[in-house]
């Protein structure tokens, strides 16, 4: 396209950059046959008619069709499209203002807020946990609220990871090589506290003196939820907090879906544009990917102890999108008798909050269902996943245990 094609189109149009790609889009219907929830309901047709063939037609003010609520926005099918087309986001914005115009649902607006949630869950861990498991509680919520009655639940932890790492001492070789952030996210404080804990630990062995200043929540749940304007609020706070500690240090985060919200879906989800964001997001590193670069470099300890187990992982979609390929499978094969096995699946259903809706349920279900059977086959004790919300997905299917490979990293070099 040259200079003068380009000048007959609206370029002060926020949406130039996504409406310019859908006419890439060749429908060559890669993304239709990629896409897992298409092929498990006929209530999404599918990512080429939601987004660029739908895009090309639509008009200010009038509202979508509300099938497009169905997509999961597991990001497969920008990520597999041969032109570039964006795809998911095309579907986020259209779909985001649908919400608006119809109004979002209380439910939304109170999942999105996973930091509230676990702040509020976190004094009253046992009582909490234990409703999570009473039947005519959970039935309740899902007719007042609309959180299915077996969806997976995040299980509070009784205690902070913040809380945790101010009383902590340090390990005797912690800052010889260095100052690193820890990024923990809002599972990582209230939920997942044991890999955060896991995490610090492992950095410390290497030779780092881990810096966690105090930080909230990144606003990837509100964004999907289409609360976009408190989303960003989230993600402003978040950047100044992370940048107090040390300008230049590395910022390492055990949360693929929340660094990936700094890394890329705030800028091309939210279209943020800050100074702030662009030196967080270009300083953030996902933990398996750091110590794969520490590898590359010839700088990470391999005086692993022997693990003798093969572990099924799977790679969560969040993840896949931020291109960073399979570190985690690189990273827990060092360790001597390790053998993993990838799933090859696109998304294990839950995609953040969709699979824990009650009318998305059964989808996330039948979308991870291959995954599921996947754990069962190899190894149906312990299995591997990066992100919080697929491992609540995959625990709650299979019975497995499933941890962070950082649990693994962390056992091998003997710091349990």
């Amino acid at each position: 396209m040259t200079i003068e094609e380009m000048s007959v189109l609206n370029l002060a149009d926020e949406d130039f950059g996504l409406r310019s790609s859908l006419d890439a889009c060749v429908k060559c219907t890669i993304c239709e046959t990629q896409c897992p929830v298409m092929r498990v309901t006929d209530l999404f047709p599918g990512p080429k008619y939601s987004g660029p063939q739908s895009e090309r037609y639509r008009k200010d003010g009038v509202v979508v069709d509300k099938s497009i609520d169905y997509c999961s926005s597991c990001g497969t099918c920008t990520l597999v499209c041969p032109q570039g087309v964006k795809v998911t986001e095309m579907i986020h914005h259209a779909r985001t203002d649908m919400k608006k115009k119809k109004g979002i649902p209380f439910r939304d607006q109170l999942i999105g807020r996973t930091g509230f949630i676990g702040t509020v869950m976190t004094p009253v861990a046992p009582i909490a946990n234990w409703a999570l498991d009473v039947k005519p509680i959970r039935t309740i919520m899902e007719k007042v609220i609309g959180v299915h009655r077996s969806a997976p639940m995040p299980r509070a932890a009784g205690r902070t990871f913040e809380g945790w790492f101010k009383k902590h001492t340090p390990l005797p070789q912690s800052g010889t090589k260095g100052q690193v952030i820890f990024f923990h996210g809002c599972a990582g404080q209230y939920f997942e506290v044991e890999t955060s804990i896991h995490s610090v630990q492992v950095l410390e062995y290497l030779g780092y003196e881990v810096l966690v200043p105090k930080h909230g929540c990144c606003g990837l749940a509100l964004q999907s939820n289409g609360l976009y304007d408190e989303s960003r609020k989230y993600v402003s706070k978040l950047t100044n907090d992370l940048r107090k500690a040390n300008r230049n240090a590395p910022i390492i985060s055990a949360s693929g879906s929340c660094a990936g919200m700094l890394r890329h879906e705030a800028k091309e989800i939210l279209e943020m544009d800050t100074p702030e964001l662009e030196d967080v997001g270009s300083r953030m590193w996902d933990i398996c990917e750091f110590l794969m670069h520490l590898h590359d470099r010839g700088e990470l300890d391999l005086n692993f102890q022997r693990l003798d187990v093969t572990i099924p992982y799977h790679a969560p979609c969040q993840l896949k999108s931020q291109g960073l390929g399979l570190p985690a499978v690189e990273l827990m094969e060092l360790i001597p008798g390790v053998t993993v096995k990838e799933s090859n699946q696109p998304c294990c259903g839950i995609a953040g909050t969709y699979g824990m809706k009650k009318e998305k349920y059964d989808i996330a279900q039948a979308v991870g269902k291959p995954v599921f059977d996947f754990i069962k086959q190899v190894n149906v004790e312990l299995a591997a996943c990066d992100t919080e919300t697929c491992r609540w997905q995959l625990r709650t299917a299979t019975g497995a245990n499933v941890v962070h490979p950082i649990w693994l990293i962390h056992r091998a070099y003997g710091l349990h």
